[in-house]
């Protein structure tokens, strides 16, 4: 059901529509929303997309005039986004997760990048340096996607819908997210990758960010790492036969990993050789400096204790990405063999 109520602000080029998806109890994104009642200027209409009914408890938490969008239950956040899209009426549609509190200068910030840069179809920022979970993990991890973020390239190869904004006729012109994508996943990167497939700009604003509210734990980053990110995206880059260097694939990340993979598998041998149990050390030596801009990073925000307890995490993550890699080669190998016998037959 979609009321009628829009919001009206001074900001007339471009105007902006405001999608936020949003799931579960509202505890989980009301400082979200509350943070969308604080934006100077307003955007001229905010759409919050929900996967249930909400009661009237509920519905004081929206933004004065927001419009309330229902979808299927569980359908993901594609087909939420999208359904907000299908509404949205302005020139700019600015994509919020419901876990990310923006700042109150955002939807300017938007206007006026789109502003400078007229050939640029899609935008987005990253988190910020201040998680709104204490946990370690948490700030572990959402400290990694800002670093990992700030030192990308700003002309982006992809797309991030935490926090990003893509002209209405590029979105449309795309046919939006791909719904095929029920669950948080890659639906942004590859909405990202047929922007840039069809000839469309995008670029990562470094200085746009958000905070993150979410709280990460030991299994939630092993789903993340493997189903909903590492294993769709490698799989996505061999469909298509070729990958950027940007972002979370750069070749720092690609030796690391390798690397990780050879000091571990040196282990056992380790145990009972010491020129074995040397080589293993000492790639996993280089894994921590090929990554020490990252570690004096978090030196430098959280202190030492915080970056060294960082490195097994990090090594971790290392493992998980390159896990994700074999089960994403073994995938791939057997959809093309499906495609052989599909045509023989």
């Amino acid at each position: 059901m979609v009321s009628s109520r829009l919001y009206t602000s001074p900001v007339n080029h471009p105007e902006t529509s405001l999608i936020m998806p949003v799931h579960g109890p509202p505890s989980l994104w009301a400082p979200a929303l509350r943070a969308l009642c604080s934006l100077s200027p307003a955007p001229e209409q905010i759409i919050v997309v929900v996967d249930v009914p909400l009661g009237i408890d509920d519905m004081a938490t929206l933004p004065n005039g927001a419009l309330s969008v229902t979808v299927p239950y569980a359908s993901g956040p594609a087909t939420a986004r999208n359904a907000g899209a299908a509404v949205a009426e302005k020139e700019i549609f600015l994509f919020v997760d419901a876990d990310v509190v923006i700042p109150p200068d955002t939807v300017q910030r938007v206007g006026e990048e789109f502003a400078r840069h007229p050939g640029v179809a899609a935008l987005f920022g990253s988190y910020d340096t201040s998680p709104g979970d204490p946990d370690f993990l948490s700030q572990y991890r959402n400290l990694m996607h800002h670093y990992v973020h700030q030192c990308a390239e700003e002309v982006a190869g992809t797309f991030w819908a935490g926090l990003g904004a893509i002209r209405a006729e590029a979105f449309r012109a795309i046919g939006g997210f791909d719904a095929a994508y029920g669950v948080p996943c890659i639906e942004d990167i590859e909405l990202g990758v047929r922007l840039r497939d069809a000839g469309r700009k995008i670029r990562l604003i470094k200085s746009l960010q958000g905070c993150h509210l979410k709280r990460w734990t030991p299994v939630g980053m092993l789903k993340t790492d493997l189903w909903q990110r590492g294993v769709p995206w490698m799989c996505l880059i061999l469909a298509r036969g070729k990958a950027r260097t940007d972002l979370n694939i750069g070749w720092a990340s690609r030796w690391s990993t390798l690397l990780v993979y050879f000091g571990v598998a040196l282990l056992p041998w380790g145990v009972r050789s010491i020129v074995w149990g040397g080589v293993a050390l000492t790639a996993l030596l280089f894994v921590v400096g090929l990554n020490m801009p990252f570690y004096r990073f978090l030196a430098q925000r959280r202190g030492i204790g915080f970056a060294l307890r960082s490195i097994p995490w990090h090594l971790l993550y290392y493992l998980e990405c390159g896990l994700a890699v074999m089960l994403a080669l073994l995938l791939h190998c057997r959809d093309l063999l499906r495609h052989k016998r599909a045509r023989k037959s």
